[in-house]
Order: C-alpha cells, then structure tokens, then sequence
C-alpha cells in the first residue's frame, strides 16, 4: 500500500526535526523542506511504456576529515651538529 502524499511528508519533516537535535519552532521549516523534497521526488519520476520509474538516487559516502598522525621520530625537531672550531 502506497502512502498519502501528506503521510510521507509528516514522516519526512519528522526525521529533519530529529536529526537537527529537536530544535523548537522550526516545524514550518521541516514541513515545507519535507514538501519540497517530495514534489523534486515525484517530478524526477519518468515514464517508459507507460509505467512509471523513480530515479535512483545515489548519495556519496561521508568522509571524515582527514587526520595526520605523528609518529615519535617524525614530530621530534631534527637534530643537527655543528663542528666548532678549536684554537
């Protein structure tokens, strides 16, 4: 059974609401973000042969910030010697 337009949308709005941390007075915010990502999902739709194919949508992984770890010999400074002249 296909959901009502208005069900996904409610559904949607709700989890943009969990995901920003619950934040109060921004439910007009999710509602029209959750309205504005059904109707981009619903025009992407195509049809072939007269039945209907949603567009696939590919998301990129999440990458962590790159971290460079230090390892004992590579952050201690360089040590130089110096010949000193004797007289």
């Amino acid at each position: 059974m296909a959901e009502s337009r208005e069900e996904w949308i409610k559904k949607r709005a709700y989890a943009l609401w969990e995901k920003e941390g619950y934040p109060t007075g921004r439910d007009f915010h999710h509602w029209e973000q959750a309205t504005k990502e059904h109707d981009a999902l619903k025009n992407s739709a195509a049809s072939v042969d007269g039945k209907e194919i949603k567009a696939k949508v590919i998301r990129k992984p999440r990458v962590a910030a790159a971290t460079t770890t230090k390892t004992a010999t590579s952050a201690a400074p360089k040590k130089t010697t110096r010949k000193v002249a004797s007289k």
